[in-house]
């Protein structure tokens, strides 16, 4: 028998969660917010009396005290695709034709639901009878990180669905996001704060959401709008029938649904929706950067089904970049660690897709001439993928008379050593190897996570090295103390003993991930890990002429000479015998990579994109199976394994007679009867 605590307890819980639905979700409150302070005290009071009357649905559990350690990462039950992009109309009408050519019959016109693309983080979400277990960040779409505690700060996510019987389990996906009054007061804060302000609502929902302290998650209130809903078979209600149906019944389960949605009965409906946003979005309370269609009815999409990467019954419609003019202040350069020297406009500050932006790409010397860009000219610039900023064109009719064409420097900005431009390339180099920005860059490519992986070692510290002089090599970074890296900015003793011991373990990585450390041109991951199967030290590498690196499979002549080069340069010889005697890996230690197997002795090649694996996943399964994963097909591949836009290596295959796998295909050869294979 209930007692009637636990009863009132349950009363309380009902009460405050229909208040905080009508209020988050409806914006219809029926309760004075007086009445819900009043009852959310007496369940406090109630649970800090009888602690065993607290449930996760509860609302006083939507905030933890206790900051998280660290995120763990999570398997979806349901993968999160990603959406092939249309820019046009015309890519409307060609997504709408190649779909149709996969359904039965003449249908006439389709309907589709049209909902606006919110410009924010996705998440995943898993509900056990009922109550919120789970939610997780996309990440890959296949795996993301374990966010539950922060998820249930957002208060248009429900901690329980409303229905009298939910089902076992059910999955929701939608779009957690910054509003734009939220973001203006969080900024505001912030600079009071004296902290530095997010560049858009967008990387201030991610960040937020990747705040280890939930307390931090609920005062930024970000917001939630469901988009996908996916049930089992079993459960006892009538499922949806069409995405339309499945938005209602998101609304009905207590989730915000885009109140802006339209279900339109043609493509024409489709275009009008779309044209209509394209002005009608600045007027939102947050930002969103398209549209996204998607075919209405279930048995329709079920019957098109995926691409590889995409599924085939809906697109992303997005709009074109923002372009806004500005005008140029000065050109500076910066010097990367291969000596390449990119030009990089310095403009005077203006918003573009909503972020400030006060420096944009030049490229090279050739994008200079093609520009003819004068200092203190007016141009347009835009973001590149909404993401770089780069120059678009100069509006020379509003040049100054006094303008003065900028020509690439002679001279290294950062050393003062003369630059080339080596024949056929279209990059300035300077070739100085004691050039301190050139320094600095490989500091930073050696400590990167797919060569020696060095936690701590970040962009700001390794320009402090440089510049007080504690690191001129590479092998430098392994003769610093704990002492001398405590006495640097923002450096305490605590983070100088963790640093120090990152550099102790990364004298640990195989000799692949050194070399590929070391920053030689063109030479990849990939191509490091080709190299050191075949020369398994560096005295062999070292030896080898460039007929004999060329000889590698998949190493062309490009990457042979380079690597021939850079062992010959006396500079650089030194520097290996220096990361010898403070103990790197200089010769093969990677013994896991079995010599046997059924695939052993079979050549493999990947392109495009796979459905569930990454290329370096796909590799490693290969290869733990005894077979050899390549860049280039040649007569000599026994397989191509390929995705989505396989490109130039699938027509080279077919041309070849190279039998092609699809994901599907391969999984079946790995797992094949070694007898039969």
């Amino acid at each position: 028998m209930v007692s009637e605590t636990a009863q009132r307890a349950l009363e309380l819980r009902r009460l405050l969660q229909r208040a905080s639905y009508e209020y988050y979700v409806l914006d219809a409150p029926t309760m004075a917010d007086s009445v819900y302070d009043q009852l959310y005290r007496e369940l406090q009071t109630l649970e800090s009396q009888h602690p065993e009357l607290i449930t996760p649905d509860s609302p006083t559990q939507r905030v933890g005290e206790r900051p998280q350690s660290q995120f763990v990462s999570v398997r979806h039950n349901v993968p999160l695709y990603s959406l092939e992009n249309a820019f046009s109309l015309e890519d409307l009408q060609n997504w709408q034709g190649r779909f149709q050519k996969l359904l039965a019959g003449d249908l006439g016109d389709l309907e589709y639901v049209c909902e606006l693309k919110i410009d924010g983080s996705a998440l995943a979400l898993t509900y056990e009878n009922g109550v919120l277990v789970r939610g997780a960040t996309r990440g890959d779409g296949q795996s993301g990180e374990d966010i539950t505690a922060n998820v249930r700060t957002l208060q248009t996510v429900p901690l329980r669905l409303q229905l009298e019987e939910p089902p076992a389990v059910v999955e929701v996906r939608g779009e957690a996001f910054l509003p734009l009054a939220s973001f203006e007061r969080l900024n505001q804060e912030r600079a009071a704060a004296g902290e530095p302000l997010f560049a858009n609502p967008r990387n201030a929902a991610a960040g937020t959401l990747r705040q280890l302290d939930a307390r931090i998650v609920a005062a930024r209130r970000l917001d939630f709008f469901a988009y996908t809903l996916h049930l089992p078979q079993g459960w006892n209600q009538p499922l949806p029938q069409s995405q339309w149906q499945a938005l209602e019944l998101l609304s009905r389960m207590g989730f915000r649904v885009n109140p802006e949605r339209q279900l339109c009965p043609s493509l024409g409906a489709v275009q009008a929706y779309c044209e209509h946003w394209s002005t009608g979005r600045l007027d939102l309370p947050y930002l969103t950067d398209g549209v996204v269609v998607k075919l209405n009815a279930f048995n329709l999409q079920e019957e098109v089904g995926f691409t590889q990467k995409f599924p085939r019954w809906a697109i992303a419609y997005k709009y074109p970049a923002e372009e806004v003019p500005t005008r140029v202040l000065q050109i500076s350069v910066n010097v990367g660690r291969t000596g390449a020297v990119t030009p990089v406009a310095d403009l005077t500050p203006v918003e573009v897709a909503g972020t400030t932006v006060s420096r944009a790409t030049l490229h090279n010397a050739d994008r200079l001439a093609e520009l003819d860009l004068h200092l203190g000219d007016t141009v347009v610039i835009r973001k590149a993928g909404e993401i770089i900023p780069e120059v678009l064109r100069v509006l020379t009719e509003l040049r100054p008379a006094d303008a003065v064409p900028y020509h690439m420097p002679t001279e290294c900005p950062e050393c003062g050593q003369p630059v080339v431009r080596p024949e056929g390339e279209a990059v300035t180099r300077c070739i100085n190897a004691s050039c301190p920005a050139i320094l600095r860059g490989a500091l930073q490519h050696w400590a990167s996570r797919d060569a020696l992986d060095i936690d701590g070692l970040g962009e700001k510290l390794v320009r402090q090295l440089v510049e007080q002089g504690l690191v001129k090599t590479l092998a430098d970074l392994y003769r610093l103390t704990a002492e001398q890296l405590a006495s640097l900015e923002r450096m305490g003793k605590k983070s100088a003993q963790n640093l120090v011991a990152a550099l102790e373990h990364s004298r640990e990585r195989p000799w692949s991930r050194v070399l590929y450390g070391l920053g030689i041109r063109h030479v990849g991951s990939v191509n490091a890990q080709l190299l050191t199967e075949h020369f398994p030290s560096v005295e062999q590498l070292a030896a080898a002429t460039p007929e004999q690196i060329s000889g590698v499979y998949g190493i062309g002549s490009e990457i042979a000479q380079a690597v021939h080069q850079w062992f010959t340069i006396p500079a650089n010889q030194d520097l290996i015998e220096q990361l010898r005697a403070v103990g790197l890996q200089l010769g093969s230690q990677e013994t896991n990579r079995p010599t046997e197997g059924h695939l052993s002795g079979k050549t493999f090649v990947i392109t495009g994109t796979l459905p569930t694996l990454s290329r370096t996943e796909a590799k490693g399964l290969i290869e733990q199976h005894g077979g050899k994963v390549t860049d280039s097909v040649s007569s000599r591949t026994d397989y191509l394994v390929a995705g989505e836009k396989a490109g130039s290596k699938l027509d080279k295959a077919q041309k070849l007679k190279i039998p092609v796998l699809d994901e599907a295909q391969l999984q079946a050869l790995l797992t094949a009867n070694p007898s039969e294979s």
